[in-house]
């Protein structure tokens, strides 16, 4: 064939291109090296005299009329270049002698198509030493960038001198040489002085392999240095590593701080509804207290041996207000009382009368305006359940509103007594509320639905500390009381006109260590007296000692605290219908209040 000429058809895998041109190397020479057969320079086998192969259709020149012919070892292949169009540079060799060979008899005769296996050179023509005889891409493939001129790592390897070839022939050095070199079939003497020759190894590119891989084999090729990665390169990149992690998790610190801060990077709007007019029904809660609260105030007392906070509510334009008299009663004889008003004006005060038998108490404001009386309602009228708001300060929180309903009607409460002397005892047949009322709510309003006062708050029960009208300093728990306005009306009528507030009577002395059921009246009175006041509203009626009065008005009395209570619940003059028992008889009365003063 005559596919060797330049000109020609491709060289074809079975082909043995010759090595004496001197040109570059072509694509059809590129070929032919990556099929393994000619070396990598695209050269063939030197003969047995040192001859360079012949093209396919010539015979050879060491060959037997029979097809016989002496092998050559494969000579040294060049180092590939970038750029495959560049042609590598020839070192030239000094002539070799020729050594005697022995000829090896073919397997059979050569076919005259040439076709393998049967064509010239035949199968038995030794390959050349690689590594891995395997195919390889198709013809003009060239070498990967990433590998031109490395060891297969992408490291530069240096060059290796190649032996002289035999016969004069020119061969290139191999950069790359392989890491394991296979023998010879037929090996061939060396001249001497000559270093043997180091032949190419052809090394496997895999198309489809991860970039920067060996083409073959993943260690450093023969002769050349195994190539470690650095330590000093591993250890500056551990440190960057740590270096960027601690500027990552401080900057993750710092963000994460000023979202805890500040609620987020971005401004958050939440939904809302627009500003109303501010308007309720009046009935409600808030339309009470917006009608009775300017009209409540604040009184702090302050005296020679104590002070205290209540509260109190105006009864007229003139600037009396009405509060309990537990309340002024630090004050004394020269004490200060300062009024404070629900705007936050303040004014003093000073005491216009006092009863400690009922707990109220007069004060007067001069030189303010504008004031605002809260209209007075009727305690007759009301009834278990129906709801009611307190107004006060407790605890020195002024206008303070809670709500809650009457939990109960004519509640007989005593509360004072510090004297000792009984002076001091007030007497109250009071409204119950579960409305909270707390210590400094003392004087304040008791309004109903209408923001209409029908009661005076004075007392609460306390969990430690019995009854109270000041409850000590405990809290509430749901059990307040408030003196009814139809008394508080009367006392401050009475207080306002005269200094003074009196109180119904009938003319006896109670033994208030009768533990039975019912008032009893008592055998004598201080001094020797008889227990029943001679020419009195008792005597007149025919009450004697040791009668127990068991009802006032219907209603059933079962101590002599109670008996007090229902009677100071009317006023003087009024007519009272009693039920006693004597000697065993029930016998039913009827009497006409006294009067007398009050302290």
């Amino acid at each position: 064939m005559d596919d060797g000429k330049p000109s020609g058809p491709r060289t074809k895998w079975w082909s043995r291109p010759s090595t004496d041109r001197d040109r570059p190397a072509g694509p059809e020479e590129d070929g032919a090296a990556a099929t393994g057969v000619a070396d990598a320079s695209g050269t063939a086998p030197a003969g047995p005299g040192g001859t360079a192969g012949t093209t396919a259709g010539e015979r050879l020149p060491h060959t037997t009329p029979d097809g016989d012919y002496t092998p050559a070892p494969p000579a040294a292949a060049p180092p590939p270049a970038a750029d495959r169009g560049t042609p590598a540079p020839a070192e030239p060799a000094p002539p070799a002698a020729e050594p005697h060979v022995h000829r090896t008899q073919p397997l059979h005769a050569p076919d005259e198509y040439s076709t393998p296996p049967y064509g010239g050179p035949g199968p038995w023509a030794p390959a050349p030493p690689v590594q891995r005889p395997v195919a390889t891409p198709a013809h003009g493939t060239p070498v990967p960038p990433p590998y031109a001129g490395t060891d297969g790592h992408g490291t530069a390897a240096p060059p290796v001198a190649a032996a002289p070839a035999q016969g004069g022939q020119e061969h290139h050095t191999d950069p790359w040489p392989p890491p394991h070199t296979v023998p010879q079939q037929h090996p061939v003497p060396q001249p001497p002085g000559q270093t043997p020759q180091q032949t190419s190894q052809w090394m496997r590119y895999d198309p489809w392999g991860a970039p920067r891989q060996p083409l073959s084999h993943p260690g450093p090729g023969q002769g050349v240095d195994d190539v470690r990665p650095r330590k000093a390169r591993r250890g500056t990149v551990l440190v960057g590593a740590a270096l960027l992690a601690l500027l990552a998790g401080g900057i993750g610190g710092g963000v994460g701080a000023y979202v805890e801060r500040n609620g987020g990077l971005t401004t958050v709007e939440l939904p809302q509804s627009g500003r109303d007019a501010g308007g309720r029904a009046p009935d409600s809660v808030a339309g009470i207290a917006a009608r009775a609260l300017p009209g409540v105030v604040t009184l702090h007392v302050n005296g020679s041996a104590e002070s205290g906070t209540g509260t109190g509510f105006v009864l007229d334009d003139r600037g009396h207000i009405l509060t309990n008299n537990h309340v002024v009663a630090p004050a004394g004889s020269n004490g200060d009382i300062t009024v404070t008003f629900s705007g936050g004006e303040s004014a003093a005060a000073e005491i216009v009368g006092k009863d400690s038998g009922y707990d109220l108490a007069v004060v007067k404001v001069t030189g303010v305006s504008g004031l605002t009386p809260l209209p007075l309602g009727n305690s007759d009228n009301v009834r278990v359940g129906d709801p009611v708001v307190a107004i006060g300060a407790p605890f020195d929180l002024s206008n303070t509103v809670t709500s809650g309903i009457i939990s109960a009607k004519e509640r007989p409460i005593t509360a004072g007594g510090e004297k000792g002397d009984g002076t001091d005892v007030s007497y109250v047949d009071a409204l119950q509320t579960d409305a909270p009322i707390n210590p400094g709510n003392s004087g304040g309003p008791l309004v109903d639905a209408e923001a209409r006062v029908i009661g005076i708050n004075s007392a609460i029960r306390a969990a430690d500390s019995g009854s109270g009208l000041d409850g000590g300093q405990s809290g509430s728990i749901g059990l307040g009381f408030a003196i009814p306005i139809n008394q508080g009306k009367r006392v401050a009528e009475e207080l306002i006109s005269t200094g003074k507030a009196t109180h119904p009577v009938i003319g006896v002395t109670l033994d208030m260590e009768f533990t039975g059921d019912g008032a009893k009246v008592g055998g004598k009175a201080a001094g020797g007296a008889s227990a029943v006041t001679e020419g009195g509203p008792a005597d007149k009626a025919g009450i004697r000692s040791g009668d127990i009065i068991t009802e006032v008005e219907g209603q059933r009395v079962h101590s002599g605290e109670e008996l007090i209570v229902k009677i100071r619940a009317h006023r003087p003059g009024d007519r009272l219908g009693l039920v006693l028992t004597r000697g065993g008889k029930e016998l039913s009365m009827t009497l006409t209040l006294g009067s007398a003063s009050g302290t």
